[in-house]
């Protein structure tokens, strides 16, 4: 009887052993994300992440399509919202370009928008490469804002006359 134990649990850990060699050979799921900018045509596909990594060269590409649209000012946009946009756009089914409606912006090109718009908040989190208003052609923006919020990664705000969506990775709320 302890034999058979023993050959049980031998067993056991040679096939666990072989499930994780197997996990870890298996190359890492690959995210991409599509854009385009509204503000200039500007396109970009790129790969921001391998695996738990992300790939600094598609970082970059996407901080600079996400740039001021005013005066160009580019900074790093926080990898977190681009994993929420990312798993947003699975949860809504949609494989297309997402259109840019604002990235990062400035502080003075915020407060200019400020100044101009009630909507538009002083501290807003685009000032900070966490926030990205965005429509996706095609699809019900009202239900990605539903979905947005469903998930409570941060806040997530729908703008019905202008039809889009903003997500961000501050404080969970919406509007």
């Amino acid at each position: 009887m302890k034999a058979l134990a023993i050959s049980l649990l031998a067993s056991a850990l040679l096939s666990l052993t072989a499930a994780a060699q197997t996990e870890i050979t298996t190359p890492p799921p690959e995210r991409s994300l599509s854009f385009y900018n509204t503000f200039n045509g500007e396109r970009l596909t790129v790969i921001y992440k391998r695996g738990s990594d992300y790939v600094q060269e598609g970082l970059d590409r996407i901080k600079h399509i996400l740039r001021d649209p005013l005066n160009g000012e580019e900074i790093p946009i926080e990898p977190a919202l681009l994993d929420f946009l990312y798993d947003l756009l699975h949860k809504v089914d949609y494989r297309g370009e997402v259109h840019i409606v604002c990235g990062y912006r400035c502080v003075e090109t915020n407060t200019r928008l400020h100044n101009q718009s009630s909507s538009v908040v002083l501290g807003s989190q685009h000032t900070k490469g966490r926030a990205l208003d965005f429509r996706l052609p095609g699809v019900d923006m009202k239900k990605v804002w539903e979905t947005a919020r469903s998930m409570k990664r941060g806040g997530t705000g729908y703008y019905k006359a202008s039809n889009f969506v903003h997500i961000d990775t501050g404080p969970v709320r919406f509007w």
